[in-house]
């Protein structure tokens, strides 16, 4: 497992003492937003879809760090948008240093080089690097050619001056298994810390809807993805929601586990969904139905939903809420997850477009732009 054994201690006597003092509720990681802007438009980001005015806005670090102290997760992800252009990012980062939490930076990399000395090495702050595949599927993910050669001289710079460095994988429907495990073995080699891998959430306002997946698709394609793992891949993810992604655990959604706070507040009623929003952390908590959210509601946005931020905070409290689960996690990490039997090549997709192209040649003909600065 790609966790530090500080980091890994933290989260579980967080989580012990959460169910010793019998809270139902509670948050694991703090999904911060400190701005929608990106560098990049990805055919599977639904985040950026919004007007130029709220483009231009991010929140304060006076404004994060009351978030953080509101919210009082051990973790807090800092995704965006680009969290590289904010202009006061190494302020939050260090706001947050000092607070003792532990902080993955998510970024797509390409202003990492040029800003990485405003940070100093820290076991609490992690670069998490947004590689959605080896060059040919993220560039097509990123919608820019170049992007993928960015990001990899951009960990080699972060790991060679000792920060701590993981990947960020949103798969989609046009991911090659193979592909992706050769990916892994690279990542691996050049010393990435963990690798952490989700299906895409089916956002309304992606460009690109035909790319995501449906929940037995996902399984099919994480059964292949990981089918057979490597002992030396590392993933910073629980080993229970691995087995989730290949069909070989069940856990139900956590929607309150990763919250998000963003430009507009607190966001109801997870990172995916935007159904209005809180004005505080516990109001999120005290006024959402949450019987509404999760594959078991019979809720049509969560059919599907498969995502990390749904359902790995169910993975690890289920980790600690039964021996079973318990029992589970300490074999995985122990002797692995063992030969998996790998399923059957699907046959490739045969929808059309009104030009007669099958998808996978909509996909092939589509050109990227070149990633120039």
């Amino acid at each position: 497992m790609g966790v530090p054994i500080s980091q890994a201690w933290t989260v579980a006597s967080y989580v012990l003492g959460k169910r010793f003092r019998g809270v139902k509720r509670y948050p694991l990681v703090l999904m911060l937003e400190p701005l929608f802007r990106c560098n990049l438009a990805c055919a599977g980001c639904g985040k950026i879809q919004y007007p130029a005015e709220i483009l231009k806005r991010h929140l304060t670090p006076e404004q994060c760090f009351k978030a953080v102290d509101e919210c009082g997760a051990p973790m807090v992800s800092i995704p965006g948008g680009e969290p590289l252009l904010h202009p006061e990012i190494d302020q939050i980062v260090e706001g947050l240093v000092a607070r003792k939490k532990y902080i993955y930076l998510c970024t797509n990399a390409i202003l990492l080089e040029k800003h990485i000395d405003r940070f100093k090495p820290s076991k609490y702050l992690t670069f998490s690097i947004h590689l959605d595949g080896p060059r040919e599927e993220h560039d097509f993910a990123v919608c820019r050619e170049g992007v993928y050669d960015v990001a990899i001289s951009a960990i080699k710079v972060a790991v060679a001056k000792g920060f701590r460095v993981t990947t960020n994988t949103t798969v989609y429907n046009n991911a090659d298994p193979d592909s992706m495990r050769e990916m892994f073995d690279t990542m691996m080699g050049m010393g990435v810390e963990g690798m952490m891998i989700s299906p895409g959430y089916q956002y309304e306002k992606a460009p690109s809807q035909e790319l995501f997946l449906r929940r037995a698709q996902t399984v099919s394609l994480f059964q292949r993805i990981l089918g057979n793992a490597k002992k030396k891949w590392k993933f910073n993810l629980s080993p229970l929601f691995l087995e989730f992604l290949k069909g070989k655990w069940d856990l139900e959604c956590t929607p309150w586990g990763m919250p998000a706070y963003n430009l507009f507040g607190w966001q109801r009623p997870c990172y995916l969904l935007n159904e209005g929003y809180c004005e505080t952390f516990q109001e999120l908590l005290d006024t959402t139905d949450w019987s509404k959210y999760g594959r078991a509601s019979g809720n049509a946005k969560c059919a599907d939903c498969m995502v990390h931020c749904g359902y790995e905070a169910t993975a690890v409290a289920d980790t600690f809420g039964s021996f079973k689960a318990f029992a589970r996690v300490a074999k995985l990490t122990v002797f692995g997850p063992g030969k998996d039997p790998m399923p059957p090549i699907e046959p490739p997709s045969s929808e059309t477009n009104g030009d007669g192209n099958s998808a996978d040649e909509q996909v092939r003909n589509i050109r990227l732009p070149v990633l120039t600065s």
